[in-house]
């Protein structure tokens, strides 16, 4: 087995306005925050998330989960009708109406989310004022909460990070003595289950983790509690647990093999692991991930990659993507850049990488034309008009669907660049 050389601790990401970022304004092509219910309501499996919105909202869900008219989801949305947009009619206990007949109708919900939409956040329906007051009424049967998800004020995945964050908000306290892990970020069960597995063989623990996939078991939060982010797109929910006293974990995004091992490090310094103990612990599957990675850089090695700002995972994609596979950004665009919470990401980046922040549409779409990337990331509305100019294109939003943090998944990761342009390469033959 070849096992690689032990990695340097993450380098000091420096102050985070170190690296210049252009930042642009105009049109912006995303996905609104109510996406992220997607993989949110397969997380949390005993959650239901009521989206308080028009037909739009519901179609654009369905269509977006696949849902075929017999199942029976855990997620719905209640219409606001004209009535309701005219003032006729009193919105709360319209609300009041559907959440007990929900309540009524699926007695295994333990969790409410009341998600806030376009059209709520027009009428300025207070839904925070209107969990509380349903929380207390339904209590202690079902707790229920409420974030906005609304195209206005979210991308698709800030959805999550807003959920997230009204979740931490609620968390139990935690005793300042009680030392504990908390991964922070929905992750595949299967990824969750190899990274517990991790850090058990370390000595690490207890871990939790934030959502868990049982909402009547919240993990608790405090001075003792030290948190990572598994997710790029976690800035909000980790404010929220700064404020509670936690401490967050500097580190890269757990993509790729050095991605991961740098992740894992953060935590193995933090509970005082020895180093000797973390190499024996995480050699093998390193190895693997190298060995894996390999494979695929012959394919992607010196190709150029283009970001449209999407998902919030450009930069530690374009990251991953540049020391692992030898890939070349040529533009990294995120739709908001929080400094502070990718500082490790952006120390790690190639020196001369251009970073933009925020989305002016039309002036990208020039700039990625005039560069002829091999292979460009951006959202499907973007994709179909540059694949009729001749781009091959990945979506951003199979990214987020994708299991593709840790070891074992580092391959599958890089396998999401590399078919793309090997069925160009099968077209063109």
């Amino acid at each position: 087995m070849n096992v690689p050389a032990p990695l340097a601790c993450a380098p000091d990401p420096g102050p985070p306005a170190a690296r210049p970022a252009g930042r642009e304004r105009g049109q912006r092509q995303v996905f609104c925050g109510l996406t992220s219910i997607i993989w949110l309501h397969r997380k949390i499996q005993d959650a239901f998330f009521l989206v308080i919105g028009s037909r739009t909202c519901a179609h654009l869900i369905q269509s977006a989960a696949g849902v075929m008219i017999f199942a029976e989801p855990r997620f719905a949305t209640a219409i606001i009708e004209d009535r309701d947009l005219a003032g006729l009619a009193d919105a709360q206990q319209e609300l009041d109406r559907v959440v007990t007949q929900l309540l009524e109708r699926r007695p295994d919900i333990r969790l409410l989310f009341l998600v806030g939409s376009c059209p709520s956040e027009v009428i300025k329906l207070d839904l925070a004022r209107a969990a509380a007051r349903l929380s207390q009424h339904h209590f202690p049967r079902v707790r229920i909460l409420s974030y906005s998800g609304s195209g206005i004020e979210t991308t698709f995945t800030e959805g999550e990070d807003a959920c997230l964050a009204a979740l931490a908000a609620c968390l139990p306290d935690a005793a300042a003595h009680e030392r504990s892990l908390l991964v922070v970020g929905a992750l595949a069960d299967v990824v969750e289950d190899q990274l517990r597995r991790l850090f058990d063989e370390l000595g690490i623990g207890p871990v939790n983790f934030l959502p868990s996939r049982d909402a009547g078991h919240l993990p608790a939060a405090g001075a003792g509690t030290m948190f990572l982010a598994a997710q790029p797109y976690t800035a909000e929910v980790s404010r929220v647990l700064r404020d509670r006293g936690a401490r967050q974990l500097a580190a890269p995004f757990p993509l790729g093999a050095e991605g991961t091992t740098l992740w894992l490090q953060a935590a193995a310094n933090a509970f005082g692991i020895d180093p000797l103990h973390f190499e024996r612990v995480t050699a093998a599957a390193r190895a693997r991930a190298t060995g894996a990675l390999q494979a695929q850089r012959e394919l992607l090695e010196g190709k150029r990659i283009f970001f449209f700002p999407d998902s919030h995972l450009e930069i530690p994609l374009a990251r991953m993507l540049a020391r692992e596979l030898h890939m070349i950004p040529t533009e990294v665009g995120t739709p908001l850049l929080h400094r502070q919470h990718l500082a490790a990401e952006l120390a790690l980046l190639p020196p001369h990488t251009a970073v933009t922040e925020g989305q002016h549409v039309e002036q990208q779409l020039e700039r990625c034309r005039a560069s002829r990337p091999d292979i460009t990331v951006c959202g499907l509305g973007l994709a179909n008009p540059l694949e009729a100019a001749g781009l091959t294109t990945k979506w951003s939003i199979e990214l987020v669907f994708t299991p593709i943090q840790g070891y074992e998944q580092a391959a599958d990761l890089a396998a999401l660049f590399s078919r793309p342009l090997d069925r160009r390469t099968r077209l063109r033959c």
